[in-house]
């Protein structure tokens, strides 16, 4: 199996940071440049026309073209430790989280990025309203996040590591490139200092 991505995007980390978790170390991971337009590449294109990363190429020549798609998969392979939480109530819990992590950290944050940061100038449109808007949105919701933490939780969705904390990890960390960080939020910052020293975050 290959894993084609880019090291500097939010939801090939997220991948890795998975695969870290589960000790899953025989997957290749095949880089492919966003800003030097590798993904536009008539072979990048036939593996995903949408022309994103990650994308999770099987030995039978068929692909998974998303990232939480490649962790399921990989999670059904490797059920221990239960990243998407145990099945039920657990499981249900950790999927509300993580959609929340997705929903209102990582993409407001990513749309501050893709909407004002130079990077994107000429390769994507642009509305650098939107992405204030954004920005003040995504400031909103990593006050709400400390105020769910202040219940003094380890973790996003409750006393155990989930998929809800590699998003909200990945999210707010590349929140740095757009000024966006964790900031005088005590309670979000100690859930940071510890997901960040966890030896997966640094895959």
């Amino acid at each position: 199996m290959k894993i084609y991505e880019d090291r500097v995007a939010p939801n090939p980390r997220r991948v890795r940071i998975f695969l870290a978790e589960k000790g899953v170390t025989d997957v290749e991971f095949v880089p492919v440049g966003i800003a030097d337009d590798g993904i536009l590449t008539p072979e990048f294109l036939a593996r995903n026309p949408l022309a994103q990363v990650p994308v999770l190429e099987l030995d039978d020549g068929t692909h998974l073209c998303d990232s939480v798609a490649i962790c399921r998969y990989f999670e059904s392979l490797h059920p221990r430790p239960a990243l998407f939480g145990e099945a039920g109530l657990d499981m249900a819990r950790v999927e509300m989280w993580n959609r929340r992590m997705e929903f209102e950290v990582l993409w407001p944050i990513a749309n501050v990025f893709r909407h004002i940061h130079p990077f994107f100038k000429g390769k994507h449109p642009q509305v650098p309203e939107f992405g204030e808007v954004s920005r003040a949105h995504s400031l909103k919701r990593l006050d709400w996040l400390d105020a769910e933490l202040a219940d003094g939780r380890s973790f996003i969705a409750g006393d155990r590591y989930t998929i809800a904390d590699i998003t909200a990890l990945c999210g707010i960390d590349f929140g740095r490139i757009s000024g966006i960080r964790v900031g005088e939020r005590p309670h979000l910052a100690r859930w940071h200092a510890a997901v960040s020293a966890r030896p997966s975050a640094q895959a």
